[in-house]
């Protein structure tokens, strides 16, 4: 999936500056569930989960073919219910059809709606998972439309360090993940990608076929809360650093893996 919009702010309990102006209204597309208009473009049901499939199938062919593709941990993705799934090491454009061959699971995805808009491409990203938010959304608003992903049982894909990045290091992470985690009471599951940044780094036009692989972590499960309570802010980040080291090690033995 392109960059992903939104993703990077939190409702933890520590409420707006003070002094600060109204947010801008909600644009979300699709529209929001429950605010009486059709959800229908945020389910995979019928003929789009079979050309979901059949596109999968082909990726995998090519993702083999070209990359060597392998995954590590296979069983710390659950099997049944929502979480999400939090990649580490995002260097490449290549990371969201990598990330989709994770497990046998349809993955949601979160995208800036104006790849949506590009003929061809944005049938192709939302049959592969994808829903559009509009860049000028605000990030509350966004983690809106994926918290009821997760509440309906779906797994979500979330890259925690935002854009594409360069170098060994995983970035500081945006506490998007950790929130949906904590708000919704899904587990977070790491998986380091080793290897697309050599097969197509940031920039590059060209692909070069190279061995990638995605080595998938323990879950990480936020602290349970009373119904009601609001998250707290102290347990957001002690997500998303767990969620940091974690990363950090997956993405360093991936790219070991790899010969990266």
């Amino acid at each position: 999936m392109p960059d992903q919009a939104g993703g990077g702010g939190n409702g933890a309990d520590d409420g707006d500056e003070a002094g600060q102006p109204a947010r801008p209204p909600i644009h979300l597309v699709p529209p929001l569930p429950g605010d009486g208009r059709s959800d229908a473009a945020l389910a995979l049901e019928g003929a789009a989960r079979v050309t979901y499939l059949v596109l999968r199938f082909l990726l995998r062919l090519i993702m083999r073919g070209a990359f060597r593709i392998e995954v590590i941990g296979r069983e710390n993705l659950p099997a049944t219910g929502g979480f999400v799934l939090a990649p580490g090491g995002h260097r490449s454009i290549l990371d969201t059809p990598a990330v989709s061959l994770a497990g046998p699971r349809v993955l949601r995805y979160m995208g800036a709606e104006n790849y949506f808009k590009i003929p061809g491409l944005g049938w192709f990203l939302r049959a592969m998972g994808g829903f559009p938010v509009e860049r000028s959304a605000t990030d509350r608003q966004a983690l809106r439309l994926a918290e009821w992903v997760l509440n309906n049982g779906e797994p979500l894909a979330v890259f925690p360090e935002g854009t594409r990045k360069q170098g060994p290091l995983i970035q500081p992470l945006k506490e998007g993940a950790a929130f949906l985690a904590c708000r919704t009471g899904v587990p977070i599951v790491p998986v380091g990608i080793g290897g697309t940044e050599r097969a197509m780094p940031k920039g590059a036009k060209l692909i070069r076929p190279r061995k990638v692989t995605m080595v998938i972590g323990a879950p990480i499960r936020p602290v349970a809360r009373a119904d009601g309570e609001r998250v707290k802010r102290s347990e957001i980040r002690r997500v998303t650093q767990e969620l940091h080291d974690s990363l950090q090690a997956l993405f360093d033995e991936a790219q070991i893996r790899a010969g990266a």
